[in-house]
């Protein structure tokens, strides 16, 4: 840790996490130059339609939803051939509608498709092996996010047990996240955070409702963000937009979409990355660049194929490879990070830049609590750290049009809004 003090990582007094939804890294960067793309030659059986199904380039600027939960993971892992995605796709949503049925899971999308996360690829950094936190969908990802753990729990924290399959916050289960999560260790710090929520907060199912879903605003539902009395530091994304203009950011920020900004199918890609892209040019245009790390990342694949497969590190992980960047001044220019990575490591991050190496660790952090791994600590999990030079000056802003040009189909609405009836009642395992 002394080292990592020298080495300059408090250069960095701002992180700023962006989580988007549902996409696995061959679906968005598995043709990037340099990163570990889609193999030559892969063809993934179809046992419904018979012979199988290869990689192709999707132009579609919406795409299908398919299933990303526990148990479609383990299908699609396949006990490590990562050969399952079709044929998981064809089971769920094939039969028996009688049309004609042709899952888009081995769809990869060009960057062309998604200029603006390609040119951020090109001028930053790419992490090509960042793996979902857990296998299984984005609830359990949303609490590995901030806590580095996903359980079930009854009123006690000595009950909870792991659980990529998780009991949801509902209206008579407020607070069914007994374990400690990061904020715990940043109230005890004195560190300053906030969790801002685009369009605000809403409950699961809700159609087409502005706000962000249950499943992606996880921290109401902990006992010791109550207990620390920190729901105020649940904010509008609004107050980020006039924070970062004023050079007023927390030093840690995480930030959820709502459901068309998500790039959750079938919300539209170009919405998603106009979102992402005005989020990143207000950080960039303010006086806190210059000191910011912004990490952007996407929850789980959302059944989209990938070819990588992932470690097992313990019951509950990793999951499969999903797209991550970093984006910062001190940003490595152009370089792609294959150590292995995951929202384990932006914890870690955090931990090092601002808690003195302090862990989510139950002999250690002052609460105790029953998990059986400290995520943070593997030996596995490489260090983000890594991926910055700090010796070079402060790179300047690369502000980017949030609506490019692009070859997705059909075109973007104007503005890239996104107006696609999004039936989210659906997403019970979004």
């Amino acid at each position: 840790m002394h080292k990592i003090r020298e080495l300059g990582i408090h250069k960095i007094r701002h992180v700023i996490v962006i989580m988007q939804e549902n996409r696995s890294f061959d679906s968005y960067f598995g043709t990037f130059p340099g990163a570990d793309g889609i193999p030559a030659g892969v063809c993934l059986p179809d046992p419904l339609k018979g012979g199988c199904r290869r990689p192709w380039a999707d132009h579609y600027d919406s795409n299908a939803e398919f299933p990303h939960g526990e148990a479609s993971f383990r299908a699609d892992y396949d006990g490590g051939k990562m050969d399952g995605f079709v044929a998981e796709a064809d089971t769920h949503l094939c039969p028996p509608n009688p049309a004609p049925c042709h899952p888009d899971v081995m769809g990869y999308h060009t960057g062309r498709d998604i200029p603006n996360y390609w040119a951020y690829a090109r001028h930053f950094v790419l992490q090509d092996h960042f793996f979902e936190a857990p296998g299984s969908g984005s609830l359990p990802a949303h609490l590995y996010e901030v806590s580095a753990w996903s359980a079930n729990c009854n009123s006690r924290v000595a009950s909870c047990r792991a659980s990529d399959m998780p009991n949801e916050r509902l209206p008579n289960r407020r607070t069914p996240f007994a374990w400690t999560d990061i904020t715990w260790l940043l109230h005890k710090y004195g560190v300053s955070w906030g969790y801002y929520l685009d369009h605000g907060a809403v409950t699961v199912s809700l159609g087409n409702s502005k706000g962000v879903s249950v499943h992606w605003n996880p921290l109401p539902g902990f006992t010791d963000v109550h207990h620390d009395h920190q729901l105020g530091n649940l904010h509008l994304l609004t107050l980020f937009y006039k924070q970062a203009k004023a050079g007023t950011l927390p030093k840690v920020s995480w930030i959820a979409p709502d459901f068309r900004d998500s790039e959750h199918p079938r919300a539209l890609i170009s919405t998603g990355q106009a979102y992402v892209t005005r989020i990143i040019n207000a950080v960039m245009r303010g006086p806190d660049w210059k000191s910011c790390a912004i990490f952007l990342t996407w929850d789980d694949w959302g059944g989209f194929y990938d070819h990588v497969k992932p470690p097992r590190v313990d019951g509950q992980g990793f999951g499969v490879r999903v797209p991550a960047l970093l984006i910062s001044p001190y940003a490595r220019k152009g370089y792609v990070d294959h150590q292995v990575l995951s929202s384990d490591a932006y914890l870690k991050f955090i931990e090092d830049d601002f808690l003195n190496g302090a862990r989510l660790n139950p002999l250690t952090d002052g609460r105790p609590d029953p998990r059986p791994v400290v995520r943070e600590a593997m030996a596995i999990l490489g260090n983000i750290f890594y991926d910055f030079n700090f010796n070079q000056p402060p790179r300047p802003p690369m502000i980017l049009k949030p609506c490019p040009a692009t070859t997705l189909i059909p075109p973007p609405q104007p503005g890239c809004r996104d107006h696609t009836a999004l039936n989210t009642s659906t997403w019970g395992d979004s």
